[in-house]
């Protein structure tokens, strides 16, 4: 039997903790702050675009997705003003292994260990239809154990993302579209999703409704069946196109991986900088199992 899709799921979350310390951890905030940037969503769309360099502010809402083009356009270009994106990736990476160490998480074998093989993954990861991943990919790989775990992580869980973009733009569920579909399947908290997304309650109904056109909610905001089905293809979809990152690894090193990377996030998430409920839709619920349960 190969390996079940479910496998990228729990593999997922287990790296975007790590890799999430960048955007809850203090130390990213105040690195951030640092360079001048003014609030916290100036510092996330200076740290996590700056892979792609200088572009307009339309690359980066389509790439991102989910936000509005006028929450992008309020710190895009301007950011740029104010700091290079030179300095805003030498800002995020030192700013979340700080943040790692602080956790608990030092350079001993766990750390070594999950570094070079999530990093053997990366590297062998798919870039087709991935521009974010690739992107990252383009950057220098740090030498610090740490690090490394922490650019690896962040390169994995682009890779995925870009996947997700790719499933909801085929299904014909928009940036926008998507937050209230993810929502109304119970993944976020509605009152987090339009804060962090920025909806006001009209426009929030205004996309209810479109998804309520194609059936897929009812008049109450809840998912039909045919929602449920569609929200479950998505979810699927995307862990069948994560999966592959693991091809490059045998049996044996999926196993390490998990061994190795499963208390690390356990530490991470102890820390406490990571709220429980995230746009991410995070689970928590086998963090205390470190087996990958390969067939």
């Amino acid at each position: 039997m190969g390996r079940q899709h479910m496998l990228a799921r729990r593999f997922f979350d287990r790296l975007e903790p790590v890799h999430a310390v960048t955007y809850f951890a203090p130390e990213a905030r105040a690195a951030l702050d640092g360079l001048g940037f003014k609030g916290f969503w100036m510092g996330y769309f200076a740290a996590r675009s700056a892979p792609l360099g200088v572009v307009p502010p339309h690359v980066v809402t389509a790439l991102f997705y989910n936000f509005s083009p006028e929450r992008v356009a309020k710190a895009l270009p301007a950011v740029w003003d104010i700091a290079s994106p030179a300095d805003a990736l030498r800002a995020r990476a030192e700013s979340a292994v700080a943040a790692l160490r602080r956790y608990g998480v030092d350079d001993g074998d766990d750390v070594r260990t999950a570094a070079d093989l999530a990093a053997k993954a990366a590297r062998a990861a798919s870039m087709d239809g991935r521009p974010l991943f690739a992107a990252n990919a383009a950057l220098d790989w740090p030498d610090d154990p740490l690090a490394k775990l922490w650019h690896a992580a962040t390169l994995l869980r682009e890779q995925r993302g870009d996947g997700h973009v790719a499933v909801l733009s085929s299904l014909g569920i928009s940036g926008r579209e998507c937050n209230v579909l993810h929502a109304a399947a119970g993944r976020v908290p509605k009152e987090m999703i339009m804060r962090s997304r920025d909806y006001d309650e009209q426009q929030w109904s205004r996309y209810q409704d479109r998804l309520a056109s194609r059936g897929l909610l009812d008049r109450d905001g809840e998912l039909t069946e045919a929602g449920r089905d569609l929200k479950q293809r998505v979810e699927d979809t995307t862990d069948r196109l994560a999966l592959p990152t693991l091809d490059v690894l045998d049996d044996r090193e999926v196993e390490a991986l998990f061994q190795a990377l499963t208390p690390i996030t356990r530490k991470v998430v102890a820390g406490g900088d990571i709220p429980a409920a995230t746009p991410m839709g995070l689970s928590r619920d086998d963090l205390d199992d470190s087996s990958a349960h390969l067939p």
